[in-house]
C-alpha cells in the first residue's frame, strides 16, 4: 500500500538528552509494527515522541505526507489515535462518555454528538465487547475493562493509525487474544496502521508484520518476525540464556536444571513434553532420546534436557545415535517411558526399551 508512517534520523529522550537515536523506520499502511525489548529500554519514550506527547530531540516524524511537528493536535487526532499506559482520571464520566470523547475532533465547538457520531460510539463499544458497560462509572470498573474502553475510544476516532503502549498488560488471556485479533482485522480489512509495544514476545511474533527491537541507545534490529525471531537474536536482546526462549514454539521455558542427570526419558511425537516440564518444576535434571530433530518433543527437550540423543528426520535410527542413547541411559538409574507410536524408522526404540528393563519407573 506504500509508506504511510516514517521516522527520519529521530532521536528521543528527556530534558534535551537523547536516550535513543538514529531511529529511521518506514511503515506501510495496514502494517502492524511491534516494539519489543527489556523494561526501561525506551519503548514508551519512542511511542510518546511519535505521538507528540513528548518533544523529539532531533529528526522528523511523518504521517502520510504530513510532518507531525507542523500538525495541530486536532488535525493529528483525526489521523492518529493513542492508547498509552498512563491512566486517565475522568470525574463523573460513564464508560460511554469516555468512548464518546473519541468523536470530539469531529464535533463543533460545543462538542455535541450527531446521530452518526452516536452510532459510531455504539459500533466501537460493540467491537470490543463493552457495550454492557455503557452506563457504568469509568472509575468503578477493572483495569482490564478500562483498557478495552480506551481501545473503544481509539476506534471511535476512526484513525488511520493507532498507537498502543502495552495494550495487553491488564487483560486476561481471552481478552489479549481478542484484542490482538481485532487489531489484526482492523489492519487488514480497514488498512489501519498499528504501532504498539508488547511484553508478550510470543504474541508479538504471531500478530506483527514488522518487529522493532529496542535496546541500549539504538534500534538493534528492525524487520519481519521471520528475520527477528532467530536462535540468538531474542537471547541477545533480553540478555537471557538460550534455553529460556524456544524459537520453534515461540514460547518461554524455565531454565534447564543443572547437575548430573539420573533420569532418562524415552518419548516421541509430543508424548514427553508434559514430563519434561514436570521434571523441570521438580528440579530434576534429565536426558532425553531418541528424538528426531523435527519432533515436537525435541523442540522442548532442547530447552530443558541436559543432553539429547537426536537423529535426523525420516531416517532409520543409526548405530551412532543408538549407542549415544545407550550411553546416556546407562548413566542413569531411572528411565521414564512415555506412550508413543513405533514405526519403521524408530523401531530401535523397542530395543532401547528392552535395555531399560529394571530401570523403568512411573512418574
Amino acid at each position: 500500500m506504500g509508506i504511510y508512517f516514517e521516522t527520519k534520523d529521530l532521536a528521543v529522550g528527556y530534558h534535551g538528552k537523547p536516550l535513543i537515536h538514529d531511529i529511521s523506520v518506514s511503515i506501510e499502511k495496514g502494517e502492524i509494527v511491534t516494539l519489543i525489548g527489556p523494561n526501561g529500554s525506551g519503548k514508551s519514550t519512542i511511542l510518546k515522541s511519535i505521538t507528540k506527547h513528548l518533544a523529539t530531540i532531533h529528526g522528523t516524524v511523518y504521517v502520510g505526507k504530513d510532518e507531525i511537528g507542523q500538525m495541530s493536535y486536532k488535525d493529528l487526532s483525526k489521523k492518529m489515535a493513542v492508547v498509552l499506559t498512563e491512566r486517565i482520571k475522568p470525574e463523573l464520566m460513564t464508560c460511554r462518555d469516555v468512548v464518546a470523547s473519541g468523536r470530539y475532533p469531529y464535533t463543533n465547538r460545543l462538542g455535541v454528538l450527531s446521530p452518526e457520531d452516536e452510532e459510531i460510539v455504539n459500533r466501537s463499544m460493540e467491537q470490543v465487547n463493552v457495550l454492557e458497560l455503557s452506563q457504568r462509572s469509568y472509575e468503578a470498573i477493572s483495569d482490564g475493562q478500562r483498557q478495552r474502553i480506551l481501545l473503544a475510544r481509539a476506534i471511535c476516532q476512526q484513525p488511520e493509525i493507532i498507537i498502543l503502549d502495552e495494550p495487553t498488560s491488564f487483560l486476561d488471556i481471552r481478552h489479549k487474544v481478542e484484542l490482538l485479533g481485532m487489531l489484526r482485522k482492523m489492519a487488514k480489512e480497514s488498512g489501519t496502521t498499528v504501532i504498539m509495544s508488547l511484553h508478550e514476545i510470543d504474541l508479538a511474533e504471531k500478530v506483527s508484520d514488522k518487529i522493532l527491537c529496542v535496546k541500549g541507545d539504538i534500534i538493534s534490529r528492525y524487520g519481519t518476525p521471520e528475520a527477528i525471531f532467530k536462535e540468538t537474536h531474542i537471547h541477545e536482546l533480553y540478555s537471557i540464556e538460550e534455553s529460556i526462549f524456544n524459537i520453534d514454539f515461540g514460547s518461554i521455558e524455565l531454565p534447564k536444571i543443572s547437575g548430573k542427570p539420573d533420569v532418562f526419558v524415552i518419548s516421541a511425537c509430543g508424548s514427553g513434553i508434559d514430563v519434561y516440564r514436570r521434571l523441570q518444576k521438580d528440579r530434576i535434571p534429565f536426558y532425553a532420546g531418541i528424538l528426531y530433530t523435527n519432533d515436537v518433543d525435541y523442540q522442548v527437550a532442547k530447552s530443558l534436557a541436559t543432553d539429547i540423543a537426536a537423529e535426523r528426520p525420516f531416517v532409520n535410527i543409526s548405530d551412532g545415535v543408538y549407542n549415544r542413547a545407550m550411553e546416556l541411559m546407562n548413566a542413569c538409574s531411572r528411565v521414564i517411558v512415555c506412550d508413543f507410536p513405533v514405526g519403521e524408522c524408530n523401531k530401535r526404540l523397542l530395543d532401547l526399551l528392552d535395555a531399560a528393563k529394571g530401570k523403568i519407573v512411573e512418574y
